[in-house]
């Protein structure tokens, strides 16, 4: 049985799943894993897609995580919850970010965005999910939902043992810095009620 562990983030350009990512890898990395990160698709304007996946473990042999095979997918975004939901396997977590981003089918009037889609989730797998953006709102930085979400992983797969706030105040700009790590503990606190919900 492999220790390895796959995780997928699954975004919208200019949500800052690359950043959330590298943070971690840090992290993982700071405490002695082996990881592998892979940006897998993306687009680098903002609008498109962006998905990321980190590997790790005592081995990592490979960045790629096969279809259905992951132990956690993070979506920024619920259309790409639904998106990303075949990477996930049976028992593993879904934390999603109870926030919709128009695209441009949608505004365009072509396409309607589909209703209920966390709660169609939560039929199929464990679904985490809470307002990420209204938290990092009201901690003063919308931007910080990224790290609250992050927070939320970190809780969900129980890997309390890394210094991710560390890495946090390594890799954020200075002038973020503060922000950040409150976005990080309240993104904690949020999974942890759910967990003990």
């Amino acid at each position: 049985m492999s220790d390895v562990k796959s995780i997928v983030l699954i975004g919208v350009g200019g949500q800052g799943t690359i950043l959330v990512s590298k943070i971690l890898t840090h992290a993982l990395m700071e405490h002695g894993y082996d990881v592998k990160m892979s940006e897998v698709h993306g687009m680098a304007q903002r609008g498109g897609s962006v998905s990321t996946q980190v590997r790790f473990g005592k081995k990592v042999h490979s960045p790629l995580i096969g279809e259905g095979t992951a132990d956690v997918l993070v979506a920024f975004e619920k259309m790409e919850a639904a998106r990303g939901l075949p990477q996930l396997k049976e028992d593993g977590i879904l934390i999603a970010n109870d926030y919709e981003i128009v695209p441009l089918p949608v505004a365009a009037g072509r396409l309607e965005y589909p209703d209920q889609i966390l709660e169609a989730l939560n039929e199929k797998v464990k679904v985490i999910s809470f307002d990420a953006a209204g938290t990092a709102e009201a901690l003063g930085q919308v931007r910080a939902m990224n790290v609250v979400l992050l927070g939320a992983l970190v809780e969900a797969l129980n890997l309390t043992e890394l210094d991710v706030r560390k890495s946090v105040a390594e890799l954020v700009p200075p002038a973020y810095r503060d922000v950040n790590l409150k976005a990080f503990d309240a993104g904690r606190q949020l999974a942890k009620e759910h967990l003990h919900a």
